[in-house]
């Protein structure tokens, strides 16, 4: 009998089977470049690319890495939704609310379990708790954690964004805005937040950890589908980087300070203080802390009554590629 492999030889000898055809996905069947985020409030990402973990990964099929800066949760939603980039990083809340929204994107990794936002005024103001926001200016950046932390931190006393005068700026500017004196008060985010307490003497008056959600990655539905083995390796890399920041403080510490010119002292308090790395998957911890945000902002009238909010939590989450990993 004739074997398999003298069959395939006879029949692409006879041009009757593409010389391709027991070859591996062909160059282009795959992308020239992967684009993946970076944010000073995902300290991972910047070792990630100071390291260029990836670039040595994915240097042997061809494929290149872009790496683009995101200023917000805000900004890494805008980017994936227009196609700007296949990797972006989130809060779990701002991830949620962005599928809700119309947002075709899976959260399939987690980055770190920060505190990074709080309500934060200046030295010389009289407020003290939330409920001494009713009248006052506070900047936001909209569709963040931060300003989901403020809509919750509202309701807990019976207000609403109704009761505060919302000023909407992307956070540095929400945080020079405070300094300056523009407005009374600011959902902070780090590590300007932690910059304005060292540097202004900015006082954290209101914090809640257990309302920060997860830092997540998050991906395009169309870029999973398309690329799920791409996907695997991208967070195994980003995994190496993860557990090297949690061997190694100083270095991790140093590229934080060489890509933002902060002072260590200002670094040591996001980094050492108010971020944890020792997670990764969105596990029923992360889900249900995602999931309480929701209900939360349902509750305030941010998302529509009749949305529901655990099937979109379980549209939104994937852990297969991390799991894969």
């Amino acid at each position: 009998m004739l074997s398999r492999r003298n069959l395939l030889a006879g029949a692409v000898g006879a041009g009757l089977v593409p010389l391709g055809i027991a070859r591996p996905a062909r160059a282009a069947d795959r992308p020239s470049q992967i684009r993946v985020d970076w944010a000073t409030y995902n300290p991972v990402s910047m070792v990630l690319k100071e390291k260029g973990l990836l670039e040595k990964e994915f240097a042997k099929d061809g494929i290149g890495i872009l790496w683009v800066q995101t200023l917000g949760s805000n900004k890494a939603l805008e980017f994936l939704n227009a196609g700007s980039i296949d990797f972006g990083s989130t809060a779990g809340s701002a991830a949620l609310l962005g599928r809700i929204n119309g947002n075709p994107i899976k959260s399939i990794y987690v980055y770190s379990k920060p505190e990074w936002t709080a309500l934060v005024t200046r030295k010389d103001t009289p407020i003290a708790k939330i409920t001494d926001l009713k009248g006052k200016r506070v900047a936001v950046t909209r569709g963040t954690d931060p300003h989901i932390f403020l809509v919750r931190a509202l309701l807990s006393v019976g207000m609403t964004e109704k009761d505060i005068s919302e000023v909407l700026l992307q956070h540095p500017d929400g945080k020079i805005a405070l300094i300056r004196g523009d407005v009374d008060a600011w959902a902070g985010l780090d590590p300007m937040m932690a910059q304005a307490q060292v540097e202004d003497g900015a006082r954290l008056f209101y914090r809640n950890k257990d309302a920060n959600t997860y830092g997540i990655l998050n991906s395009s539905e169309d870029f999973l589908s398309k690329y799920p083995d791409l996907t695997k390796r991208v967070l195994a890399v980003y995994d190496q980087a993860r557990k090297y920041c949690l061997g190694h403080y100083d270095d991790e510490k140093r590229v934080f300070m060489d890509v933002t010119k902060l002072p260590a002292a200002v670094v040591d308090i996001q980094l050492k203080e108010r971020t944890d790395l020792t997670n990764n998957r969105i596990g029923p911890a992360q889900r249900d802390t995602i999931l309480q945000a929701g209900l939360a902002l349902q509750k305030a009238g941010v998302i529509a009554a009749n949305v529901d909010v655990k099937k979109a939590l379980d549209d939104l989450v994937d852990d297969r590629f991390v799991t894969a990993a």
